[in-house]
């Protein structure tokens, strides 16, 4: 169970969380462009395309961010 538990505290799996207009990165490598209705974010060697309007962060750490506005499409590619 502790091995378990250390696996999901310490993962390095991207996650996103999309809720009341707001998406929650998390584990992503760089942010490689954000204006105000496009946000592009990298994750081994993914691209993560956001786009809308009135996009804005509004939390930035090292490996997460948080971005608000009004998100009209979430587009993963390679």
């Amino acid at each position: 169970m502790m091995n378990r538990l250390s696996e999901y505290i310490n993962s390095k799996d991207l996650e996103i969380h999309y809720n009341n207009n707001r998406i929650n990165i998390i584990n992503l490598d760089e942010l490689v462009l954000l204006t105000d209705n496009k946000i592009i974010i990298l994750k081994d060697k993914k691209i993560i395309n956001i786009k809308g309007n009135n996009l804005i962060l509004l939390k930035l750490l090292d490996n997460e961010v948080l971005i608000g506005g009004n998100i009209k499409n979430i587009d993963i590619g390679d």
